[in-house]
């Protein structure tokens, strides 16, 4: 290669070396390190901790994520999407509106269980993982408005207490994703969802 004036070209830059991984490896790794983020927080967690912990390579790990962010939001979006999955294979097993909307936010709140102290501060004060979170709870939000709406159609629910519901259980849920209605009351976020489920129908019901 010709130099200029004897210039020394800058030496290329080195980027982590990403092992591949098949898939079954792959997801069996992302789900340990999810679980070692929910139990710990991300923040205090070094990619060093985790290769040794999992008894892997840096090189595989990065398989999974090319940097310690990018696991995070992996293991968070993971988090998300399996307990989504869970949570809608239990409410199709239900047919009554008001199992499905209870089965659904006993089943955020289960999910909810899973967060550490540790864990919920950090995902709620880094902003990538942050706007999972918002989007999560919107999206259930938006899952409780539509079955209010089917609890209506089939006369289960009155229709004018319906549309109330669901703007309150919309309220309720940004202000879990927040933390004002945490600070406010002391309760964590799984408690707030399980007591969301027992106030929501003493209005929705009709009264025999």
């Amino acid at each position: 290669m010709m130099r200029t004036n004897g210039a020394v070209p800058p030496a290329p830059l080195k980027t982590p070396r990403r092992r591949r991984v098949n898939t079954a490896r792959r997801e069996d790794l992302l789900a340990q390190v999810t679980d070692i983020f929910l139990a710990e927080g991300f923040t205090s967690v070094t990619v060093e901790d985790l290769t040794r912990r999992l008894r892997c390579s840096k090189s595989t790990l990065y398989g999974v994520g090319s940097t310690k962010e990018k696991l995070v939001v992996a293991a968070t979006k993971h988090f998300f999407g399996s307990e989504a999955h869970r949570i809608e294979q239990a409410v199709a097993e239900q047919d009554d509106p008001q199992g499905k909307i209870t089965t659904y936010l006993e089943g955020v709140a289960q999910a909810m269980r899973r967060n550490s102290p540790a864990f919920y501060t950090d995902m709620v004060t880094y902003a990538p993982t942050a706007e999972i979170y918002a989007r999560n709870t919107a999206r259930a939000a938006e899952r409780i408005r539509e079955m209010i709406d089917d609890g209506v159609c089939a006369g289960v629910f009155r229709a004018t207490n319906g549309i109330v519901a669901a703007q309150v259980v919309a309220l309720a849920i940004e202000a879990v994703q927040s933390g004002t209605l945490l600070e406010r009351t002391g309760l964590s976020a799984a408690e707030s969802f399980a007591e969301l489920a027992d106030l929501l129908f003493n209005g929705l019901r009709h009264v025999s």
